[in-house]
């Protein structure tokens, strides 16, 4: 017979698993970057600590228990594919901390979620990893003359601490069309790059795009 866990107990680790876990999901919630942002995702990082907690305090220390479990869920087929590897690593820690619950480790729970949670903000708002060097590109048409290139440059130099140009082109008529990559200077400037680029005389047909800092090709 496995060592019976009383109501108390069983209750503080269901409570704080859940706690927990709610916490892991806050933080994804904030430090998601990217598309396809999913609610019920998040709901599942919540609830998957409270589930481990649930298994562990069923199982106890019982061998029959375990292998019981273990064969249940054999028979259950999870069929839904994650399309980020960080979102697993989220479901990991979830199940991780809900399982520390779940065998009463307590002070290990609250120091994983700390730590996890710390070290997740940390990544998500530092440039660790990333290999872009450049935060946009920008398309333009201009006089193909040394003064008004001189002006642009100005323009892009103020804005900019790093630029480089990729590709030049002849569009007749004296005109020229340029793209640049940028990185800028300080970010939510893109809008008074725009309308200060636009004053510079003979330029037009403007454009700029981003990337996703999310993905790197």
């Amino acid at each position: 017979m496995g060592t019976r866990v009383g109501w108390d107990i069983a209750l503080a680790s269901l409570l704080l698993s859940f706690a927990t876990s709610m916490i892991i999901a806050t933080v994804y919630t904030i430090t998601y970057h990217g598309i396809g942002y999913l609610r019920s995702f998040v709901q599942t990082i919540a609830l998957g600590g409270l589930v481990a907690a649930l298994v562990m305090l069923a199982i106890g220390d019982d061998v029959a228990r375990g292998l019981g479990m273990v064969g249940a869920l054999t028979l259950i087929r999870f069929r839904t594919t994650l399309k980020d590897t960080r979102d697993l690593i989220f479901m990991f820690a979830s199940l991780g901390i809900g399982v520390a619950c779940g065998v009463q480790a307590f002070a290990a729970a609250l120091l994983g979620t700390a730590m996890f949670s710390l070290a997740s903000m940390y990544l998500a708002w530092s440039d660790f990893g990333s290999r872009l060097q450049f935060d946009i590109m920008l398309r333009f048409q201009g006089p193909a003359d040394a003064e008004h290139g001189e002006q642009v440059r100005a323009v892009l130099n103020r804005y900019c601490r790093g630029l480089s140009l990729i590709d030049l082109r002849s569009a007749g008529d004296n005109v020229q069309e340029f793209a640049y990559h940028l990185k800028l200077a300080k970010s939510g400037t893109e809008t008074a790059l725009m309308r200060e680029l636009e004053r510079v005389p003979g330029v037009g047909s403007a454009a700029m795009f981003t990337r996703d800092a999310s993905l790197e090709l």
